[in-house]
């Protein structure tokens, strides 16, 4: 199998250096091209993250040379790549104007962003959860006048801990979610060194969150319409979020309450849990051995201690007991830059070429 020549957009950002990080020793994928905004266009890559290089691990060699590209210049980043990972800080119009730019040039993007969410012929990807949703690209590419180009999109972060706990227990009818989620910094792209407001701070406010939280999962959920044309999205469980941005570096964590139609009991919950690995066998790079990681121990999960399970790809639960007011109650943490980010969108786009949508 041929590598596939990755561009990363926005590669400056927290979101693209952890792409870079993912994608620097890939056995499907090699970097071909960093992008991000013309005042860090021309210079190399080393040089525009100089002071800001967020990850653990130390910026590869190899690619700290290689001369950042304005992205808005989309037939010259094109020319150079198979397809395009997107984690650009714009606004939504641009955003969305940018990235179906490079779809028409026929690439395939994979996309971090929020603009193109909740098109209906834009699958959502959880792959675990809705890998099926790709069948309607090739009505996005009508639409777009393509052959080879589409956009798959990301959902938010902060429903990665919990859409994974509950789609195992569809079958007992979920009616109604409870979901408070307290979500890392990182998050917002940035570090606790630099955001004096956070120290020992909880705010109680992060723009768009609680609409994401409790929209985004009806997609996730939905069906595809007959000809698979559209993505059609749920009408149930009825969600209420609460987001709260708290001092952690990377974790985000889900308290959840539901109430079911039909209330399973606590060992069929755990079975279902242990039992819910849908891409196993699937032979995909990032895919984590298990995908739902149940703690036992009445203070987990927490985010410094299991943030990393499963290679920062698994979902860790526990605190799984009843509801004096709904049925059952748990805490999700999943790993916000890595599942719920850049590890995500690289898992999709593992999914995606092993079901053919990504060529040479």
């Amino acid at each position: 199998m041929r590598k596939l020549r990755a561009g990363i957009l926005g590669a400056t950002g927290m979101v693209g250096q952890r792409l870079l990080t993912l994608l620097s020793d890939h056995p499907w994928f090699e970097v071909a091209a960093l992008a991000a905004s013309p005042r860090s266009a021309g210079i190399p890559f080393g040089e525009a993250v100089a002071g800001r290089w967020h990850m653990e691990t130390p910026l590869p060699d190899a690619l700290a040379g290689i001369r950042v590209d304005d992205a808005s210049r989309v037939k010259e980043v094109a020319e150079r790549v198979d397809l395009v990972f997107s984690a650009m800080a714009l606004d939504k119009a641009a955003t969305l104007a940018l990235e179906e730019g490079y779809a028409r040039a026929e690439l395939p993007v994979i996309s971090n962003n929020s603009a193109a969410r909740m098109l209906p012929d834009v699958p959502m990807l959880i792959p675990e959860i809705n890998a099926h949703h790709t069948a309607v690209i090739p009505a996005q590419r009508r639409r777009l006048g393509t052959k080879r180009g589409f956009i798959t999109v990301k959902s938010n972060c902060s429903i990665q801990s919990y859409v994974p706990a509950l789609t195992p227990l569809m079958a007992y009818e979920p009616v109604e979610i409870m979901a408070c989620t307290y979500q890392a910094v990182s998050g917002a792209g940035r570090r606790l060194s630099d955001w004096a407001e956070m120290a020992g701070n909880v705010i109680p406010y992060i723009a768009g969150e609680e609409e994401k939280s409790e929209q985004e999962p009806m997609k996730i959920w939905g069906l595809l319409n007959d000809d698979a044309s559209a993505i059609a999205p749920a009408n149930s469980p009825l969600i209420s979020a609460q987001c709260l941005r708290v001092p952690v570096e990377d974790g985000h964590l889900a308290a959840v309450s539901v109430k079911f139609s039909k209330k399973p009991d606590k060992d069929s919950i755990l079975a279902h849990w242990a039992q819910f690995n849908p891409l196993a066998g699937y032979g995909l790079p990032s895919s984590p051995p298990r995908f739902l990681v149940y703690h036992e121990e009445a203070d987990r999960p927490q985010p410094a201690l299991d943030r990393e399970d499963g290679r920062g790809m698994a979902i860790s639960l526990g605190r799984l007991r009843e509801d004096p007011i709904l049925d059952w109650r748990f805490v999700c943490l999943s790993h916000n830059t890595l599942r719920g980010a850049a590890g995500g969108s690289v898992l999709s786009a593992e999914l995606l070429r092993q079901q053919g949508y990504l060529t040479d």
